[in-house]
């Protein structure tokens, strides 16, 4: 009896003096679909298009309807996205042939997950500007990246070279003679062009790259940034812009080409995220992983592609470089077996800044400090009662093309001025009319004021960052 309590005491001590093991933190992927509109999916509200696997995830998971992009654009857009800074404080604001661009030591998701220990990867369009270096995505952050490091160089999906950490990556498809040029490195718009000779889709290259690194990473915390370039159309080809290997069974579909080109695209979209998703199961690790879909920006019209012949931007009004919805409010989806209750759907206001929070909280870290980021987590867990939650900051934008604009929502309300700083103020409430299709500005002063309170406040100066008129200005 003595020797037992001994044992049973020497175990104990054992139990307790044993360092602690600590779990391994979610995995976390976050998918980005390139110009993919609210209304592009069969699960958003989609008629004539087909996404099943995507319609799938939602139904797994949870729909966030009203989930903002950073930006009408894409450069912008993603700078805020990894920055966690919204528009009127991220280093990147506009698409620009300048090199202005997140440098080395500016906090990233990626940055910041990487000291957590999470393996980072960035594979597809990096499209943050357009770096004079093909190291950038590397230097902020992402162990491994793959793809096109320049904006420009993503529209075309049949590039002659890929950028793989830093180095380039030769392939089989060739430009014509016109696009020569642009092959040079040195050049901000490098690589950007029309294939002659069409021989390896990036998009393809990209789903198999996301893959492999999820199947050799597996085992340990793992963010991955899949951010695909289609729908996008290749603008350098004009009305035949939405390239693809082949158009399947919308060959013989009564539409313009371009729509083909644009179905066939989504095709590609939704097959690929299901890839992921079943890749995730298939090695056991889809309850520990999170799985983030959405889109850059609203829907484009180029390529020869037209918004409306899909419905492309559902119930708003707008599309890609308006600060209307259908400009910013995009289609997104969040997967995370055993987490999120299946079916579930969240109306809070959220945007792209919010992820750097978000996944900070998922790796049990602090986030950078000076970002307009709140966490959605507990709201994935199904812990966030509506009656008890608001933004404790409003939801900002600007646009510096088209004689440039701003854009603020803080609760029902939403107020676009353009142009920005003098403009006149616009002023919507998106409960009742999220198609702004009512100007309410002159029945509602004291919320005007408000607004552009909110809109002034919101904006801090950078030098690389002018308006028109203020450029007009300082150059007289």
């Amino acid at each position: 009896m003595k020797c037992s309590c001994l044992h049973l005491l020497s175990l104990v001590c054992l139990l307790i003096s044993a360092p602690e093991v600590k779990s391994k933190p979610p995995n976390i992927v976050l998918i980005l679909a390139d110009d993919l509109g609210y209304g592009d999916l069969g699960c958003f509200g989609q008629k004539v298009l087909k996404t099943p696997q995507l319609d799938t995830m939602a139904k797994e998971g949870m729909k966030l309807t009203q989930f903002y992009a950073g930006s009408t654009v894409c450069a912008p857009s993603r700078s805020v996205l990894l920055t966690g800074k919204h528009m009127g404080r991220t280093v990147v604001r506009g698409n620009s042939s300048l090199p202005i661009i997140i440098k080395p030591g500016q906090p990233t998701i990626a940055s910041m997950l990487k000291k957590a220990g999470y393996k980072t990867a960035c594979i597809g369009k990096w499209g943050v500007g357009t770096p004079d270096n093909f190291t950038n995505p590397n230097d902020v952050g992402f162990d491994h990246f793959y793809g096109y490091v320049n904006m420009w160089h993503a529209h075309n999906c049949y590039p002659e070279f890929l950028i793989r950490n830093g180095k380039v990556e030769h392939l089989k498809n060739e430009v014509a003679a016109k696009w020569k040029r642009w092959q040079d490195p040195k050049l901000p718009q490098s690589g950007r062009g029309v294939a002659v000779k069409k021989v390896e889709f990036a998009p393809d290259l990209f789903a198999d790259d996301a893959l492999r690194f999820i199947r050799e990473n597996h085992k340990d915390p793992f963010f991955l940034y899949f951010a695909m370039n289609i729908p996008h159309a290749n603008n350098e080809a004009g009305n035949k812009g939405m390239e693809v290997p082949d158009l399947g069974k919308f060959a013989n579909k009564d539409w313009p080409e371009p729509e083909k080109g644009f179905a066939a695209m989504i095709r590609h979209i939704d097959r690929d995220t299901g890839r992921i998703l079943d890749l995730l199961k298939e090695l056991n690790i889809a309850e520990d992983t999170l799985v983030l879909f959405t889109s850059d920006n609203g829907p484009h019209q180029e390529g020869g592609h037209k918004a409306d012949f899909f419905n492309s931007n559902g119930k708003f009004r707008g599309i890609k470089r308006d600060l209307y919805e259908g400009g910013i409010c995009v289609p997104t989806i969040a997967w995370w077996p055993k987490t999120i209750k299946p079916e579930s759907m969240d109306d809070h206001q959220w945007y792209f800044g919010d992820v750097m929070a978000t996944t900070a909280e998922i790796a049990g870290v602090e986030p950078p400090r000076d970002i307009d980021s709140e966490s959605f987590l507990q709201t994935l867990r199904g812990k966030d009662p509506k009656k008890k939650w608001s933004r404790k900051n409003s939801l900002y934008w600007e646009f510096y093309e088209r004689g440039s604009a701003q854009a603020v929502r803080f609760g029902k309300w939403k107020a676009i001025r353009s142009p920005m700083f003098t403009g006149t103020i616009s002023l919507y409430d998106l409960t009742l009319d999220p198609s702004e299709t009512q100007n309410l500005a002159n029945s509602q002063p004291a919320i005007v004021k408000q607004a552009r309170d909110l809109l002034d406040k919101s904006h801090t100066p950078d030098p690389n960052w002018e308006t028109p008129q203020q450029r007009a200005k300082r150059d007289r």
